[in-house]
């Protein structure tokens, strides 16, 4: 029984993206509390443009944002040969191993630090105090954790809901319509989720002020989709390689609820 499993190609396809779509991210929600300028990552030097009447705003963006454009185009791959079903399990897998590993940071955060060596072990490197920097990393905000959470869950059912309402009315066309629309939508819904959340309620930011930045993450978001299309067709075509055609066509149809 069990080597049937473990040698079916669906099954073992299956485990593989589910495994990678958790791992990107609880991996892009640990390395979340870095932000980055943009501009100086394309070579560009920043220039502060005001939107929406919010004065000085950048391309600063979260370290989480490089691996979430991924993580919609895994959705999409999922959606697309094992259904929503097989979306939402993943999803709350991932949600529940992201809320037990921002639990677990917690409990190492309070646990008492070692004094006599390690809190002061890399002072020439210049971090005076290890306590205080492993905490700055890990010890991130309730209301981000869990606006980050929300908005992770809702985008999820937000991608997955338009993703199969485009492919019932294209079918087996234009895969780059249902698999980037559903993101540019779905990427919307998470960008001002997750900053409602944070920022509003947790900081007390205006809506002006929310609106503006979540634009900005946005645009970003919104340019990734469209750059990462081609992705999603190399990986189809490496897909039915693996299955063959015809169990390529069975899952498809079965995703869609035509199995018969």
């Amino acid at each position: 029984m069990v080597h049937k499993i473990l040698n079916d190609k669906p099954t073992k396809l299956f485990v593989a993206l589910a495994s990678f779509f958790v791992a990107n991210a609880l991996i892009a929600e640990c390395i979340g509390g870095k932000l980055f300028s943009l501009e100086k990552v394309l070579g560009f030097t920043p220039h502060p443009f005001t939107l929406l009447g919010e004065q000085g705003l950048t391309f600063t963006l979260t370290c989480g944002v490089l691996l979430w454009p991924i993580e919609f185009v895994m959705t999409d791959i999922v959606n697309e040969y094992f259904g929503p079903k097989a979306i939402k399990r993943i999803s709350y897998i991932a949600i529940t191993l992201i809320s037990y590993a921002f639990l677990m940071f917690y409990v190492a955060i309070q646990a008492p630090a070692e004094t006599s060596f390690w809190t002061g072990s890399q002072k020439d490197a210049g971090v005076p105090d290890m306590q205080l920097a492993f905490v700055g990393i890990f010890g991130q905000g309730m209301w981000i954790i869990f606006g980050s959470l929300v908005a992770f869950l809702v985008s999820q059912v937000v991608d997955v809901w338009v993703f199969h309402k485009i492919k019932k009315r294209t079918g087996e066309k234009h895969v780059w319509l249902r698999a980037t629309g559903s993101t540019i939508v779905s990427q919307l819904v998470d960008s001002f989720i997750v900053l409602f959340i944070a920022f509003k309620i947790g900081k007390g930011w205006s809506y002006q002020r929310v609106l503006a930045i979540g634009l900005v993450n946005y645009t970003y978001k919104f340019a990734m989709a469209i750059i990462l299309t081609p992705v999603i067709y190399l990986i189809e075509k490496g897909i039915e390689r693996y299955l063959g055609s015809e169990t390529t066509k069975q899952m498809k149809n079965a995703a869609m609820g035509n199995e018969s």
